[in-house]
């Protein structure tokens, strides 16, 4: 009778090399769930936090171009009838000029109009002070330069062309003349200082409704191509602004211009950029533009980029009413956001393989240690992907999963925090907002707040005469001083630019409410200490504070806004101020 064949394990043997066998494989298991996590956290996080850069570059183009609309309408309002002589109505052209002009002086600091005639008047503004008005009287004429200062300074003629201007061949004039509406020309190179351009045009029509002349505004991109260029994106990611056609419009990788040999500057497309990642991201999403509609908008893209690297992209298309199309997109190489995850990985394995040689229970803590902050991580990861700031991640380590973590943490303060100032930002500022609203609601604290809305005054005579270095000096000083003027428990945010955001938590009665007011106007119009204010002349920053009681003054965040927003408004310029309060509302700040 044969015997059973005995096997070539000892009994211990058998017992450990199983065992260990399982604490290794669940040792790779961890690792692998470690991996996928913590690929999935920062997908959801990359995703958002692309999606957030690409709609800031968007409302940076918004904010650049929504202005020259109303440049427009202050030269020509709707239905004003243009004259048929420049000369017959000279006067009020150039101060509707003046107005234009003023109200968006960076970037729409050059308004003109032309007529069938061939006369020309146009202005520029050199400064809030400063103008030059560009005239022809008489079609066959060269134009003349004249000099003023204020709306109705003297003119002091400074040169005269040598040839002839003749607005009635140029392309805004053209654009104009054969479109119903506002229209954009195309994007071009200015001969003056060799930066992009675009010019919005509208045609004016005279008293019987026929053609007379096109009235339009210069809009320099530059502020454009600067503000892309200094977007916190990681080591490797880009950012751009680019027509349907693929030329450039701004770019933080590479320039939107070259210098041909014989001197003369042509636009680059995205393709001739000489940036692989910007020409290959811009290839996949021409292609995935071409299926998409706006409302789709925007949208997310994973691709293999040059080189093998996966790339998370993100885009979206501007438009508007006069024919305006760009796409803005962001993109980050994965590596730049996986950070310290893959090693963490292959740490994890090592600490598996340790606890199975030292012991099973030791083990199967320590990856429960792991797997529990990880879950927790990924967890805060949803949390950050929902639009949840306020979570806390509420992992406590010293490796890389810690690291991460701190990642997520500094993700968190910096989407809710305005980096100039160290102040909340407008949207935490509005979430904040809300969140009281919705305590009181709940009746769980039921007694009154205010919101103040703070406008600095003549800021702008600060960027204009001392910089913009002495312009954010000036930024941080304010904010200082309204942390320091109200309570611990009341917030202070940064609105926009120049405008400052006050929640006084809790208010006793509207003449409390009023005294903070009070206080913070007087604490804004001392001299300031960051900058030498001598240049600004005698004339203090200050500031207009406007105010709205909850819930006497609105029940609803955007409503107290709103209400605030116009107080001040009607505290800085009146009752009726020369920018009418629903232009002045409707433009971005």
């Amino acid at each position: 009778m044969s015997q059973p064949a005995r096997s070539a394990l000892s009994l211990r043997q058998v017992l450990i090399v199983p065992y260990v066998a399982l604490v290794l494989l669940l040792a790779i298991v961890i690792g692998a769930l470690s991996y996928v996590a913590g690929s999935r956290a920062v997908a959801t996080v990359s995703d958002h936090l692309l999606i957030e850069t690409v709609g800031r570059i968007g409302q940076a183009v918004d904010r650049h171009v929504v202005g020259s609309g109303a440049v427009l309408e202050a030269v020509f309002p709707n239905g004003m009838p243009a004259p048929a002589s420049i000369g017959s109505d000279l006067g009020n052209l150039r101060t509707r000029l003046w107005i234009a002009t003023s109200l968006h002086i960076d970037p729409n600091n050059y308004a003109y109009y032309g007529n069938r005639a061939g006369q020309f008047i146009g202005l520029w503004r050199n400064s809030l002070d400063d103008g030059e008005l560009r005239l022809k009287l008489k079609g066959d004429e060269p134009r003349t330069f004249f000099n003023f200062q204020g709306i109705n300074g003297e003119l002091h003629e400074a040169s005269r062309e040598t040839k002839v201007y003749d607005p009635r061949v140029r392309p805004w004039y053209k654009a104009g003349e054969s479109a119903k509406l506002h229209t954009w020309t195309a994007v071009y190179i200015d001969y003056r200082h060799g930066g992009l351009v675009a010019t919005r045009a509208r045609r004016v029509l005279n008293a019987a409704g026929e053609f007379e002349g096109v009235v339009a505004t210069d809009i320099s991109l530059k502020g454009l191509n600067d503000f892309v260029s200094t977007l916190a994106l990681s080591k490797n990611g880009i950012a751009f602004i680019v027509e349907p056609n693929g030329d450039l419009i701004a770019s933080s990788a590479s320039a939107n211009i070259a210098r041909q040999p014989d001197g003369s500057n042509k636009r680059l497309a995205a393709a001739d950029s000489g940036h692989p990642l910007l020409a290959a991201t811009y290839s996949e999403v021409r292609d995935t533009l071409a299926s998409l509609k706006q409302a789709q908008l925007p949208q997310t893209r994973t691709f293999t980029g040059p080189g093998g690297q996966t790339i998370h992209a993100a885009f979206d298309r501007v438009k508007d009413d006069a024919g305006l199309e760009w796409i803005t997109v962001v993109a980050v190489p994965a590596s730049d956001f996986m950070q310290g995850v893959t090693a963490n990985v292959v740490r994890t394995g090592l600490v598996g393989g340790i606890a199975a040689l030292l012991a099973v229970v030791l083990g199967l803590r320590i990856l429960g240690w792991v797997t529990g902050d990880l879950r927790r991580l990924s967890k805060s990861a949803r949390a950050i992907g929902d639009g949840d700031l306020e979570s806390p991640v509420d992992v406590h380590r010293n490796d890389e999963i810690g690291q991460l973590a701190r990642t997520f943490e500094t993700m968190q303060e910096r989407l809710r925090t305005d980096r100039l100032t160290g102040l909340a930002n407008r949207e935490a500022f509005m979430r904040r907002l809300d969140g009281r609203v919705g305590r009181h609601r709940r009746a769980a604290d039921i007694g009154p707040f205010a919101v103040l809305f703070v406008d600095l005054n003549h800021f702008k005579q600060v960027n204009d005469r001392l910089g913009h270095d002495a312009g954010d000096k000036v930024l941080t000083e304010i904010a200082e001083r309204l942390r320091e003027a109200v309570r611990a428990s009341d917030f202070v945010a940064r609105y926009a630019g120049d405008e400052f955001v006050v929640l006084l938590d809790r208010v006793e009665s509207r003449e409390q409410a009023e005294r903070v007011r009070a206080h913070i106007e007087h604490v804004l119009a001392q001299p300031l200490r960051s900058v030498d204010p001598t240049p600004l002349g005698e004339q203090a920053l200050g500031g207009a504070v406007g105010m709205a009681i909850f819930p006497d003054d609105g029940d609803e965040a955007e409503s107290l806004m709103r209400f605030a927003d116009h107080e001040m408004y009607t505290r800085k310029f009146g009752a009726r101020g020369e920018t009418p309060w629903a232009d002045y509302h409707a433009t971005p700040r």
